[in-house]
């Protein structure tokens, strides 16, 4: 369950610059909130310059109808103000979440085209999480980040720069506690980098673990390991709990340092103005004036603060997902080849497989199968049956040799027309949470409901669809948990007979099937089986004697190849089998 962490920069140019390519078609968004930032960082020493003002030129000279007007233009001021910050924060959120939707398209997109090698080292929850949860946070980047930033720094510029030519020296003394909070500000930010680091691990790590968990709830419950189970689930949220609470409780001192420092900045203030004004050097304005200078700059170093750790989660989220998009587990799509029509001659010449490294799968394979042949795989679990169609689909590609779809490489082939030309119906019948019909179509809109139906027939699902709720319309629910068994394998097999495929392979499709339905489903199977090329896993020797050709495969080798009538007079392997299976069933 353990989540690879990362501990790149905490501030990546590179990483930022990649990010930015994604704010191109929304560039005129962007500039705009820039220009609002500039505005409001520009305009922020405003208000304090007219209530100096009106101080000294119209309160202290009793000037009442002065006084009105300045309140009328502060008043119109921050109605500005606040017009302008409504149109800022809705650009930055727009940017953001358009931004996201563009990257999570571009990362989903992406995880569906890899191998299934990856899915294979990667847990699911982590994906979700990548897709999920990790985008949001770099919506913050563009929302509360970047352009933030840059208005912060631009305001700190502009006020400091009015405060110095208002009075040097007053603004030297004020600036006297800032390496103070300096030194605090990088301390905080160099622990908070470890936080969000944790806090995001174990994000990752609780959606992998309750993604696992639900989708095995019934292992759990069978074996009664819900206690168990609880317990590494209590430990996994209690270190999450504490990386929150550890990003927190630095959060809880940081803040209130920056009070102490800001409440010194206020003393030297009060000090050497109160002297200044005294000694009629100074006036009162300015020295109100300052202090909500004093605010204005502690408030954005405050906040820059919060920004540069909106902008390091983002950075250690936008890590990850880039991790993700430079994975290099696509399948290889070079091939362009697309003929109008597929005879279905698949050919293995010396064929070895491995998942990984030089484990062999497949030891040298090599058989052929003529246009409309239908050949059987069988042998022990782990003989390599499923590797051998798997490959075929060039779902994980060969390590040696070459297969040959009517006498041409299958890399040869674009890689979409290749896996349309197979159709595959497998023994663990995965149904999405859609209506029967777009289970059936997947959703393709080149099939019609009238070929829905006609393949229903065929199948002879058609009574057992109209017999549910709404019919072809009917809802689905995740994996099929509403179908028995024998009827999601019916519309697994209307699935494959809809798509019309040139070569068909089934994987153990009739093993979860009662007796009553395989025999439904088997002239079916006959129909479709005729005139395509066949490939039949299966464990039931009874399901595949009228095979062309049976294979048996034991730890990646050919042991035996004929008929079933062939197989059984050699006296071997298959035979053994073959005798086991029926004296066992009582035949």
């Amino acid at each position: 369950m353990s989540e690879p962490q990362i501990t790149g920069k905490t501030y990546d140019a590179d990483l930022l610059r990649r990010m930015m390519r994604y704010v191109k078609p929304y560039r005129g968004i962007f500039i705009a909130s820039v220009f609002l930032t500039i505005v409001m960082a520009g305009a922020a020493p405003a208000l304090p310059m007219l209530i100096e003002y009106t101080l000294d030129r119209f309160i202290l000279q009793n000037d009442t109808d002065g006084l009105r007007a300045m309140l009328l233009i502060m008043l119109g001021l921050l109605l500005l103000q606040t017009v302008i910050r409504y149109f800022h924060t809705l650009m930055t959120s727009t940017l953001g979440q358009s931004v996201i939707r563009d990257l999570r398209i571009g990362v989903f997109n992406h995880i569906t085209g890899l191998r299934l090698k990856y899915f294979d080292n990667t847990p699911i929850g982590r994906l979700i999480t990548r897709t999920i949860s990790d985008l949001e946070t770099i919506a913050n980047i563009f929302s509360e980040g970047v352009i933030q930033i840059i208005g912060d720094i631009l305001q700190l510029v502009v006020i400091l720069g009015v405060m110095f030519y208002t009075d040097w020296k007053l603004t030297l003394i004020v600036l006297i506690p800032m390496p103070l909070m300096i030194g605090a500000t990088y301390i905080f930010k160099e622990a908070m980098k470890s936080a969000f680091q944790d806090v995001r691990k174990w994000v990752a790590n609780l959606n992998t673990f309750l993604q696992e968990h639900i989708s095995g709830i019934s292992i759990i419950q069978y074996f009664a390991r819900e206690e168990q189970e609880m317990r590494k689930f209590q430990a996994a949220n209690a270190e999450h709990r504490n990386a929150h609470i550890r990003a927190n409780w630095y959060f809880s001192i940081f803040f209130p340092v920056i009070e102490i420092i800001m409440a010194i900045a206020l003393g030297l203030l009060v000090w050497y103005g109160s002297k200044q004004v005294l000694a009629e050097t100074l006036s009162p304005g300015v020295i109100v004036a300052f202090i909500m200078y004093i605010n204005m700059i502690f408030r954005p170093i405050r906040e820059l603060v919060d920004r540069f750790n909106t902008l390091q989660m983002g950075m250690v989220s936008a890590e990850r997902i880039f991790a993700v998009l430079d994975t290099d587990e696509r399948t290889p799509d070079t091939g362009n080849m697309q003929p109008a029509q597929i005879r279905g001659e698949i050919v293995f010449n010396n064929v070895w497989f491995a998942y990984n490294d030089e484990k062999w799968v497949l030891k040298d394979i090599s058989f052929k199968i003529a246009p409309g042949e239908t050949l059987a795989l069988v042998g022990a679990t782990g003989a390599g049956k499923s590797s051998t169609i798997n490959i075929l689909s060039r779902f994980y590609e060969v390590n040696k040799g070459a297969i040959l779809l009517d006498g041409i490489d299958i890399r040869e082939y674009e890689l979409n027309y290749l896996r349309r030309t197979i159709a595959t119906v497998l023994q663990d019948v995965f149904l999405f949470s859609d209506t029967v019909a777009g289970n059936i179509s997947l959703n393709d809109p080149a099939i019609t409901r009238e070929q829905i139906v006609a393949a229903a027939k065929q199948v002879g699902a058609h009574e057992f669809i109209m017999r549910l709720p709404n019919g072809y319309d009917y809802q689905v629910q995740e994996r099929g948990a509403t179908l028995s068994s024998g009827q999601a394998q019916l519309i697994a097999f209307i699935r494959a007979l809809v798509h019309n495929p040139r070569i068909l392979v089934l994987d153990e499709a009739t093993s979860s099937v009662d007796t009553e339905t395989e025999g439904l489903i088997q002239h079916a199977i006959d129909t479709l089986m005729k005139g395509r090329t066949s490939i039949v896993i299966a464990h039931r020797l009874s399901t595949i004697q009228k095979a062309d050709k049976i294979i048996v495969l034991d730890k990646g080798e050919i042991k035996e190849v004929g008929s079933h009538q062939e197989l059984l007079r050699m006296d071997g392997y298959y035979k053994r089998l073959y005798d086991l299976q029926f004296h066992s069933a009582g035949i």
